[in-house]
């Protein structure tokens, strides 16, 4: 169905690409809203996203990559350009949210000490670390595609989160499974 529809835009029918841009919307703007943690920054940015992909789905292949990995680098690569347009004063990469709207944090003190030790804990993370769990985590994305999103080899995304899984559970092992379990 979806190799379908991008034939279709391929071939001049850009009707089609509205059912592509929803099947994907809901995480891409998850994905941009947990790196630039601002609303109105992050619909702005996935509205940029989806018109590049558009503009751009003559030029897609699926033997290079999926059609997700693919939307994903124009996401990533349009964050970017977002942050050097704007010259903020946080680098992109340190940019990361693990925040849940239907959690009421300040109702649970608990939890929020917990969450804030989590943060503590992830800002010590390299960017790249923070990425690949950020996109396997939330984004529920392959090893494969992540590596291909990053530009690393599989194997080298699935050591890093196995590093970093290993160390949250000998330091968070119930309350991190619970956080993953709300999102």
């Amino acid at each position: 169905m979806e190799a379908t529809l991008i034939r279709q835009c391929q071939q001049g029918d850009l009707s089609q690409f509205g059912t592509l841009y929803e099947s994907y919307v809901e995480k891409i703007y998850q994905f941009t809203y947990f790196k630039v943690h601002h609303k109105e920054t992050a619909e702005d940015l996935t509205s940029r996203i989806f018109m590049k992909a558009m503009k751009a789905i003559g030029q897609f292949n699926e033997q290079k990559a999926s059609f997700k990995t693919w939307l994903y680098q124009i996401a990533r690569n349009t964050i970017i350009d977002h942050y050097r347009q704007h010259k903020e004063t946080r680098n992109i990469d340190d940019a990361w949210d693990i925040s849940d709207q239907k959690v009421n944090i300040e109702r649970d003190t608990d939890f929020q000490m917990k969450l804030e030790s989590i943060q503590k804990y992830m800002d010590k993370l390299k960017p790249e670390q923070r990425e690949i769990i950020l996109l396997r985590v939330w984004g529920g994305h392959s090893f494969k595609e992540i590596a291909e999103i990053m530009g690393k080899t599989e194997a080298a995304c699935k050591m890093s989160f196995k590093r970093v899984m290993e160390k949250l559970r000998d330091d968070f092992a119930p309350f991190l499974i619970l956080l993953l379990l709300i999102k």
